[in-house]
């Protein structure tokens, strides 16, 4: 029987980029998704991650375990703490978004860049991977850009333009290594973005795919 993975989702963006990614990688997999977009809502208004926040999350998170999973994986990039308490809590493989993706850029060494399109992802993420490094006892040199304004024009559904500001912020990391797309959103762009870039270009639902794939084939 195939596993069966939970999606956690807080914003549909990140729906069918995770999808195309099962599809490529590991079409067998039994996946299903839960959406909440009202914990992205709630984490702009605030300006950032609160604890009644993650409570919500949490509280979600319950709901989907306890309908019998065999792996988590979260696909949005502001709920650390409580992805953390999640982790702690189930007894299934729980992952963050971009865990896989991090270990990737860290192992191709050199300068990394992070290009992100939500204000509260990029220092999230750039904090994480300061800490990987450490834990392993790496050096690491990040670049972390931000779309600016990308993130608003996807909340309000105009994908034109939210691509063009990803795509041009792009062109500012031309002197990494290995460029990481932080949000699932993003991943259908990275063809364009690695037209922009000479260095290695990652998204997120690809490497969470892949590692959830070598997990559960080992």
């Amino acid at each position: 029987m195939a596993p069966r993975i939970a999606l956690f989702h807080a914003t549909r963006a990140a729906i069918r980029p995770v999808e195309a990614a099962f599809a490529e990688i590991w079409p067998g997999a039994d996946h299903w998704s839960l959406l909440d977009e009202g914990l992205t809502q709630a984490v702009d208004r605030a300006g950032g991650y609160t604890d009644e926040i993650g409570a919500r999350f949490i509280q979600l998170a319950e709901y989907a375990a306890a309908t019998g999973v065999d792996a988590f994986l979260f696909t949005c990039t502001a709920f650390g703490p409580a992805m953390e308490e999640c982790q702690r809590r189930f007894p299934f493989p729980t992952f963050k978004p971009n865990e896989a993706l991090l270990e990737e850029g860290l192992r191709a060494g050199g300068r990394v860049g992070l290009l992100a399109s939500h204000p509260v992802t990029l220092p999230l993420l750039t904090g994480q991977l300061q800490d990987l490094a450490r834990e392993q006892c790496r050096t690491i040199d990040i670049k972390p850009v931000l779309a600016e304004g990308a993130w608003d024009d996807l909340t309000k559904g105009r994908m034109d333009s939210h691509d063009e500001k990803v795509i041009a912020a792009s062109s500012e990391l031309d002197d990494c290594g290995v460029v990481l797309l932080a949000q699932f959103s993003m991943a259908p762009l990275l063809p364009k973005v690695q037209a922009k870039v000479p260095g290695r270009v990652l998204s997120s639902p690809h490497a969470a795919v892949a590692r959830l794939k070598g997990l559960f084939a080992a």
